[in-house]
């Protein structure tokens, strides 16, 4: 079994350490995963571990200087081994897709921008691709470093205990995910839907793919546009 190894990068380690618990926690346990939080102030120049400065053209806040950034990815990555990614909200958005690229691959490292972000010459000379989990700003790269890495690391062989239940989740064939329910059967006059409890797998198969047709509909046109351009192809493919 691989392990990947995941180096997350950033002026604040100590908000990395919640990731490795729960599923996370026993892939790491099982040799599947190796995740590093890496702490940029160790490779500042900066006698006072400055690790950002004022910005030229003037502005607003602070930014992270070009130096420790450069310095922190080359001593990690001396080769450069590993797909660099900084979480930026000018990236490219996250999605199921984008992970399963990343899952394939033995190496990322991430980079946690903070303040106004990083000096743009720090990731044209050691960045590979800018990733977005959203259209909305927060007050660093952490917490999207951490969305990533949990996406990723759970599509890594031998973290889930159950690599079958990765098929029918939300956005696997361009579809939300069904409702689930367990016991009790009636909570609160609320009555689980019979046809879970028939017995009969191929209805409870047609019920929840109805389900999910009709939850990402409702809750995701964007998606489910996505899922009849898929039908249609498939149809014509079939025809053809």
């Amino acid at each position: 079994m691989n392990c990947m190894r995941i180096d997350i990068l950033t002026l604040f380690p100590e908000m990395v350490s919640g990731l490795c618990h729960s599923v996370v926690g026993r892939g790491i346990e099982a040799g599947a995963l190796d995740i590093r939080a890496v702490n940029i102030r160790d490779y500042t120049a900066d006698k006072h571990g400055r690790c950002d400065d004022y910005t030229f053209g003037g502005g607003d806040g602070m930014l992270m200087a070009p130096q420790p950034i450069c310095d922190c990815i080359e001593a990690v990555d001396p080769n450069h081994d590993a797909r660099r990614i900084y979480m930026s909200p000018c990236g490219r958005l996250l999605d199921q897709r984008k992970a399963r690229e990343l899952a394939a691959l033995d190496r990322l490292v991430i980079l946690c921008g903070h303040y106004e972000g990083a000096d743009r010459r720090a990731i044209d000379l050691c960045i590979d691709e800018e990733i977005s989990i959203g259209d909305y700003i927060l007050t660093g790269g952490e917490l999207p470093a951490l969305a990533l890495a949990d996406c990723v690391a759970r599509l890594v062989p031998g973290v889930l205990g159950n690599a079958g239940s990765l098929s029918c989740e939300s956005f696997e064939g361009n579809l939300l995910e069904y409702p689930q329910y367990t016991r009790p059967q009636n909570f609160r006059g609320i009555e689980v839907p019979e046809t879970l409890l028939s017995g009969n797998h191929a209805r409870i198969a047609e019920w929840r793919h109805e389900r999910r047709v009709e939850l990402t509909r409702k809750n995701r046109p964007d998606l489910y546009r996505k899922y009849l351009r898929g039908k249609k192809k498939e149809t014509e493919t079939l025809k053809n």
